[in-house]
């Protein structure tokens, strides 16, 4: 474990609210890096995206690295853009 790590555990074991933040932030955080992951396997630019979700460049780039309040349809939308298929599993 390195020292970021301990770092956080710490933090989590001494506060549940930082717990919870920090999970749903990590969440937010990895829904915006899969779909900007899935768009550059395929070699798609946000550009391209945008034009097929009808948006701007800057909305893709929110998306991608703001996620924290993205809504399920747009999520479906953008996979679609992209020729996939929207998952969601709860846990």
């Amino acid at each position: 474990m390195d020292d970021m790590e301990k770092y956080i555990a710490k933090r989590k074991k001494g506060s549940v609210e930082f717990e919870r933040s920090f999970e749903v932030g990590y969440e937010n955080f990895r829904i915006g890096f899969l779909l900007r992951q899935a768009r550059e396997e395929l070699g798609i630019t946000q550009d391209e995206v945008a034009r097929k979700l009808r948006t701007k460049k800057s909305a893709i780039s929110r998306i991608e690295n703001h996620a924290e309040d993205i809504r399920l349809s747009t999520l479906n939308r953008y996979a679609e853009a992209l020729g996939r298929k929207l998952h969601v599993v709860m846990r």
